[in-house]
């Protein structure tokens, strides 16, 4: 890939504002031509967000408010490209490696939206520190103050902008109803291990007519929980960014943690998640064609109609309990974080949210502008993150969050879905959320672990055809494994095994230790 170089220009807040500077820098090239980043031309700037797209109106009025600000600070608009979840693994890569040039800001992130891999094939433009101080300063100095930017880049250059200063907690879990786990005589109401799930489903199967225990929509899960079982029963940790296809496949382990591996193909944790599985499957904890379906668990959860629902533990605070207590009162959501009883649980990157810029960008100077307004900007920032006061919320007395009367998160959401530029600085205090929030925050800040290898970035170039042929054998082993549809999951599992022995399982456990090595060298050094 060639480098941008980009011309040292300063910006005044008159010259924006008037619209009267001129912003002049070489930019990317294109059919060999500069670029012309004067405000003076009016851009449409296409952010590519993951989520179902909303078709309730509201994000189209959001936008609509947004670019009239948008275009007067630095006449420009703003455009949302919508990754749907449906086959989103692929599609996302389609949309990102196809040659869009109408693409400019990317939702990216290192731990499950292949950042390195696209970086690595092309997809995101280098930023050069001028290019950043010149177009988003705001975000610079707070990105340079916490030290940040060096877990952002690549063979020397930037390629993302970290999401660094926003409070969440991305561990997952299963959401569960403690009235009915009381009813199946847990302690307390409460699931504190990974088998004590099969207590709760198999309850609410037997003596609640008309509920799904956990209507998982498989289509779109097609690991299910194996990995979360080997997170609570063992002390493997996955590594991050070098999934198989879409399978967290390699690992490291707290006793050994500079040590390649994968639980998947070593020792026994397998074999008893696949016996589980099979167990809940006879017991009927999802429907029978589960793999063919593609639900929502969770608004079947709100009506009552799923026993379960599984995500972040930021999801449970902030929408699945406040959303119970209102659509299942007395319901007493709660969430069995994957890896509670062992203490097993990663503290989020960084980058688990972060923006990149494509390298097809037409505009980049400008899509780093309208960037910087929206992680940065107070009247930019409630737009694009809370919609238009009054409609979409409203600010109470005391300065909090509110909702106005008749919201409904299922229905009235904004889902502008920006989860690459949140600023705790910006923040407002929700009163929707669920109170207990600081409380759990705290309590998985005690237990949790830093990710020691943040700045790890793989040779995955070495081993390519591998992991793709080990992804191939997961795709067909993998979801018969997670729901219970082999009559025999160690003679599959045995079987599998010996099939990603076979695609180079052993040249990519080297290739990757290899590259651990270094990297632990290099930090002891």
């Amino acid at each position: 890939m060639k480098k941008c170089y980009y011309a040292k220009v300063l910006l005044t807040a008159g010259m924006i504002a008037s619209l009267t500077g001129i912003l002049t820098g070489c930019g990317k090239k294109t059919n060999g031509e500069k670029e012309d980043a004067s405000v003076k031309k009016h851009e449409v700037i296409t952010m590519l967000v993951l989520g179902d797209k909303p078709s309730n109106g509201r994000c189209e009025a959001m936008l609509k408010a947004l670019n009239q600000v948008l275009t007067q600070k630095v006449n420009a608009e703003l455009k949302l490209t919508y990754v749907e979840w449906a086959d989103w693994q692929t599609q996302y890569n389609v949309q990102l490696l196809g040659g869009d040039d109408s693409l400019d800001i990317i939702t990216t992130a290192t731990d499950w939206l292949y950042a390195w891999e696209n970086i690595q094939k092309g997809a995101f433009l280098p930023l050069s520190e001028e290019m950043l101080k010149t177009y988003a300063p705001k975000t610079w100095e707070q990105v340079e103050a916490l030290g940040d930017w060096d877990i952002c880049k690549y063979d020397g250059e930037i390629y993302l902008i970290p999401e660094d200063h926003y409070t969440q907690y991305t561990n997952h879990g299963m959401f569960y109803r403690g009235d009915w786990a009381k009813e199946a005589g847990l302690k307390d109401g409460t699931v504190e291990k990974f088998d004590d799930m099969t207590t709760y489903f198999k309850y609410v199967k037997e003596n609640k007519e008309g509920v799904i225990p956990w209507d998982v929509p498989g289509k779109n899960n097609a690991a299910g929980l194996l990995g979360a079982y080997i997170q609570s029963n063992s002390d493997a940790r996955v590594m991050i960014g070098c999934n198989a296809g879409n399978f967290e496949f390699w690992y490291t382990s707290a006793s050994d943690p500079n040590t390649v591996f994968s639980p998947y193909m070593e020792g026994e944790v397998l074999y008893d998640a696949a016996d589980l599985m099979k167990k809940w499957n006879e017991i009927g904890v999802w429907r029978e064609d589960v793999l063919n379906f593609d639900g929502d668990a969770r608004e079947e959860m709100y009506a009552g109609t799923s026993g379960a629902d599984q995500h972040h533990s930021q999801t449970f605070y902030s929408q699945v309990k406040p959303g119970m207590e209102r659509k299942q009162p007395g319901s007493d959501a709660r969430m069995y974080p994957w890896g509670l009883e062992n203490n097993n649980i990663a503290k989020p990157l960084k980058t688990h949210g972060a923006a990149a810029i494509s390298v097809n960008s037409k505009h980049p100077q400008r899509a780093l502008m309208v960037y910087d307004l929206l992680r940065n900007d107070e009247e930019c920032y409630r737009y694009i993150n809370y919609g238009i006061e009054g409609t979409d919320y409203v600010i109470t007395e005391d300065g909090k969050l509110a909702y106005p009367e008749g919201w409904d998160q299922s229905t009235d959401k904004l889902d502008a879905n920006f989860w690459c530029g949140r600023n705790d600085d910006l923040e407002l205090d929700n009163s929707y959320h669920w109170n207990g929030k600081k409380e759990m925050i705290d309590n998985l800040n005690k237990i949790a672990y830093d990710y020691p290898f943040e700045n790890l970035i793989l040779n995955k170039s070495a081993v390519e055809a591998e992991q793709a042929a080990i992804a191939s054998v997961l795709s067909e082993y993998i979801p018969q494994l997670a729901y219970g549809k082999y009559e025999n999951p160690h003679q599959a599992i045995d079987e599998m095994r010996k099939k990603i022995e076979d695609a180079g399982y052993q040249k990519v456990k080297e290739s990757f230790q290899k590259d651990i090595n270094e990297l632990v060298n290099r930090q002891e050094n």
